[in-house]
């Protein structure tokens, strides 16, 4: 079968323009997926529609969280012959005869909306076409602040993730062995004591005395990077690293897991937060797999135990706990990263749903070792997260 070129067949056009729809729609698909698709489609023909589909979903999709994307997309796309070319020309996902607009997820809408001629996409358009103000109304950023990280569009995700690199996450304090000079306390400061006669010519007009410095818990991040925490994952990495760099941080050591044990500390000791997700995304080699988070666990207790500090860390592991791996290993090293920190938080994105029970393995094992489960999946529960740690460190 030959399908053509542009004078003689149309369906080769058709599949590049349908790859720029995925595109749109976040799917990572290159000229390469591209030419895939053509050839795939010369293989299998286009006589059975489901076979057309299956063979570019196969060449062409290449993260599972990807794949309803991409059905939606070629459901809308690939319609009745007679439609082809009104859709063509408006990129509407609806035909003559229907009446209602078809529901479908907002990733899709948006790829398949029409676009203005000559507007520039947005990935490309300057900063300042793109802040929140400028753009959204005060109906759609309350909408916003209450939407889930895993509902929003393209334009809408990278304006929440605008938002959440705004928000402060103060860090409990503790009192520290090292000294400075106060109001009160139980011994003399004599060196400030000193300093100070100096500038009054030897008189001491006042006692300093020593105090126990505060200084914010040490950090332990570990964040769940497989298929069903994508989302959540790139966008609560960019809220802590912009979050905990605001006014004096303490120690943070960040790791990321799937199907094993990444070490991120490197990448976000970057100060600029898009050069750490950049390198994030370059250390990660099992972004979007599954989750193990009793082997990640148990490498970091063989190669990164000194991480620890103490009885003093504060451990805040982001996951939805769909562990794959073994329940009983899991609980053996939850257990014992229980005993060597301050507290073991679980912030879990599943929180969204009323009435949420943590039915899976790992979400029991994790229900059972975790001091406090908190909610982590809008830029409200961002806003509180704050307060939160603070009660159950308090408690």
């Amino acid at each position: 079968m030959q399908l053509g070129d542009a004078r003689s067949g149309k369906l080769a056009t058709n599949i590049a323009a349908f790859g720029r729809a995925l595109r749109r729609a976040g799917v990572p698909v290159d000229s390469a997926r591209i030419v895939l698709g053509v050839e795939a489609a010369q293989l299998v023909g286009v006589e059975r529609r489901d076979d057309l589909g299956a063979a570019l979903e196969a060449v062409m999709v290449g993260r599972e969280e990807d794949r309803l994307v991409f059905r939606e997309l070629f459901d809308a796309f690939f319609r009745d012959p007679g439609m082809a070319q009104k859709l063509l020309a408006q990129m509407l996902p609806r035909g003559e005869g229907q009446s209602e607009p078809v529901k479908r997820r907002p990733r899709v809408q948006e790829a398949l909306a029409p676009r203005q001629p000559g507007a520039a996409p947005a990935a490309h358009r300057p900063d300042e076409e793109v802040r929140f103000d400028a753009v959204m109304t005060a109906s759609d950023q309350q909408r916003l602040r209450h939407a889930d990280f895993n509902a929003l569009s393209g334009q809408e995700y990278r304006l929440v993730e605008r938002l959440a690199r705004d928000i402060a996450l103060p860090v409990p304090t503790v009192a520290s062995r090292r000294t400075a000079a106060g109001a009160r306390g139980a011994r003399p400061h004599w060196s400030r004591a000193m300093r100070d006669a100096a500038r009054t010519g030897g008189e001491l007009m006042r006692l300093p005395r020593r105090v126990r410095r505060r200084q914010p818990l040490p950090l332990l991040v570990l964040v769940d990077v497989s298929g069903s925490m994508e989302r959540y994952a790139r966008l609560l990495l960019a809220f802590l690293h912009a979050a905990t760099r605001h006014g004096g941080r303490g120690r943070c050591d960040v790791f990321a897991f799937g199907t094993h044990l990444t070490d991120l500390s490197a990448a976000f000791r970057l100060a600029d937060t898009d050069e750490m997700l950049a390198a994030a995304g370059h250390a990660i080699d099992d972004f979007a797999g599954g989750t193990r988070l009793g082997e990640s666990l148990a490498t970091l207790q063989a190669r990164h135990a000194r991480r620890l500090v103490g009885r003093r860390t504060l451990v805040l592991l982001i996951t939805d706990g769909l562990d794959t791996g073994e329940p009983e290993l899991l609980e053996r090293e939850l257990a014992w990263l229980r005993r060597h920190s301050r507290r073991l938080l679980w912030l879990n994105p599943l929180l969204r749903f009323a009435g949420y029970e943590p039915l899976a393995r790992g979400a029991q094992v994790l229900h059972r070792q975790a001091h406090g489960m908190l909610a982590v999946h809008n830029i409200d529960t961002l806003d509180q997260l704050a307060a939160s740690i603070a009660a159950v460190v308090a408690r």
